[in-house]
């Protein structure tokens, strides 16, 4: 029976999904973004670091679709390889942050009281910092990298998940099923595990899919302002970067990884306002 509903909510989530055709078209451009990152070494016609002496600045057309920069490099071979290392750093700080944001959110929520208060007037102390400035001084703090832009940016973005989920946590937490678990004397953590996470998670699936949006965009930032992924690597933010001294005379050097950036960013948002309204409990039967 239990298999059967599941089912059930599944079909009519999806049904509910596909009549958004915006977050269709996110949801097809996030798949390709996937084959691009994963199959990179397939579908890129250049090494992304291979250096042509003979094609410099050469620009858009001919054997290099998109050009190549002053190095001589493939622009589309490194627009390839630079989703492989966006999406990463996208969905890996996100990653960090709603599991630290769930699990002090799922703290404040169940305990309430005192606990409540404490971790709530750490998170308003935490936010009081514009997070761009803190993503920065914070990546500043640890030294650029792949690795320590994933920490900066998780831990600077993971109060939003907090708050999220306290609130869904606090509406659960009185429930019927919820008072009898605690009398039949069941541990806090398989109540917060089994019973509310589940029925709470929820608004939090929907922010993770507009979050890497987010987080893609300032990790890309980061290496823009050469506290991130460090060149020669190929991704979009450093692409940005090298490409700002020459972008008077050669304008496609910023043009194509801003616009690989504003579509990722697009459609994980497409995605998720399709994610929202097919989660939205007033439109379920």
């Amino acid at each position: 029976m239990k298999t059967n509903r599941k089912k059930e909510k599944s079909i009519k989530f999806m049904k509910r999904l596909a009549k958004n055709k915006l977050a269709i078209v996110g949801m097809i451009i996030i798949i390709l973004l996937l084959i691009a990152a994963f199959g990179a070494e397939w579908i890129a016609p250049y090494d992304p670091n291979y250096q042509d002496t003979t094609a410099i600045f050469q620009k858009p057309g001919g054997t290099h679709i998109l050009g190549t920069d002053n190095l001589g490099r493939d622009m589309l071979s490194r627009l390839i390889y630079g989703t492989r290392l966006s999406l990463k750093m996208g969905v890996f700080s996100v990653a960090l942050a709603a599991l630290l944001g769930v699990t002090f959110g799922s703290i404040a929520g169940y305990y309430g009281g005192i606990v409540d208060d404490i971790l709530m007037r750490f998170l308003d102390i935490y936010q009081s910092v514009p997070g761009l400035v803190f993503c920065v001084a914070l990546a500043a703090a640890l030294g650029p990298g792949l690795e320590n832009a994933i920490l900066a940016v998780g831990i600077t973005t993971m109060t939003g998940y907090a708050r999220m989920i306290r609130a869904s946590i606090m509406q659960i937490k009185n429930e019927e099923y919820i008072e009898a678990a605690t009398a039949i004397n069941a541990r806090d953590i398989r109540i917060l595990i089994k019973h509310i996470l589940p029925n709470a998670i929820s608004p939090v699936v929907v922010q993770v899919t507009m979050g890497i949006g987010g987080a893609i965009l300032l990790s890309s930032t980061l290496s823009f302002i050469g506290l991130g992924v460090q060149p020669p690597a190929a991704e979009w933010g450093c692409m940005l970067a090298g490409g700002r001294s020459y972008m008077r005379e050669y304008g496609y050097l910023v043009l194509e990884p801003g616009i690989a950036i504003m579509i990722s960013v697009l459609s994980f948002n497409l995605l998720g306002d399709g994610l929202r309204d097919a989660l939205d409990p007033r439109l379920r039967s």
